[in-house]
C-alpha cells in the first residue's frame, strides 16, 4: 500500500475576525476529509449552535462559510494529525501560531481543549481553568473550552461555550 500523505487543514483566517477557534491538530478524520471537527462523535458543531455562537447547526463541510460570520479556524500543529497524545512535540508551532494571531488580530481566541491551551501557555493542563482567561497585554481575549472530542466526553460541559457566546455577542 503506498504511503499517501494525509491532507492537512488550511487556516481559515482573515484580519479582525470576531473569533478564531484553535485546536491542537486535525483529527485523523478531519485531515482525511479536509474539514475541521469532522468526526461524527465530535460535539463542536452542535456546541457552537446550542451555545448560541451560530444561529443554526452547521456541518463540518461548511466550515469555510463561517468566515462570513467572523469565525476562523487554525491549529497549533498544521503538520500533525490524530489525537492530542499522537502529535509529536516538534509538530507543535506555538511561535507560528502567535505570529498568525499578531498578523490577523482576531478579537477573541478560543482554544478547543485544555491541551491546546497548555501547549500555548507552556504549563500543565491541570493548571488551566475553563472559560475566559486573565487578560494578557498584546493578545486578544482568550477562552479555553472543554474539548468537544468524543474521547473527552467525561469532561464535557457546554457552559464555557455559552460564556464564549455571550462574550462574542457583546
Amino acid at each position: 500500500m503506498p504511503n499517501t500523505p494525509i491532507h492537512r487543514l488550511p487556516d481559515q483566517l482573515l484580519p479582525n475576525l470576531r473569533l478564531v477557534f484553535v485546536g491542537t491538530a486535525a483529527s485523523t478524520r478531519s485531515a482525511e476529509l479536509g474539514h475541521y471537527y469532522a468526526h461524527p462523535g465530535n460535539r463542536f458543531w452542535r456546541a457552537i449552535h446550542e451555545a448560541g455562537i451560530t444561529t443554526r447547526r452547521y456541518q463540518p463541510g461548511e466550515f469555510a462559510t463561517l468566515i462570513e460570520l467572523g469565525i476562523g479556524f487554525t491549529d497549533l500543529s498544521k503538520s500533525g494529525a490524530g489525537m492530542d497524545h499522537q502529535i509529536a512535540a516538534d509538530e507543535i508551532d506555538v511561535p507560528g501560531f502567535r505570529a498568525k494571531m499578531e498578523k490577523y488580530r482576531p478579537r477573541t481566541i478560543a482554544f478547543t481543549s485544555k491541551k491546546a491551551a497548555s501547549l500555548f501557555y507552556g504549563r500543565p493542563s491541570s493548571g488551566i481553568a475553563l472559560g475566559r482567561q486573565k487578560r494578557d497585554a498584546g493578545l486578544p481575549e482568550i477562552f479555553v473550552l472543554p474539548s468537544p472530542s468524543g474521547a473527552a466526553s467525561g469532561h464535557w460541559t457546554l457552559e464555557p461555550w455559552r460564556e464564549l457566546a455571550r462574550w462574542t455577542a457583546a
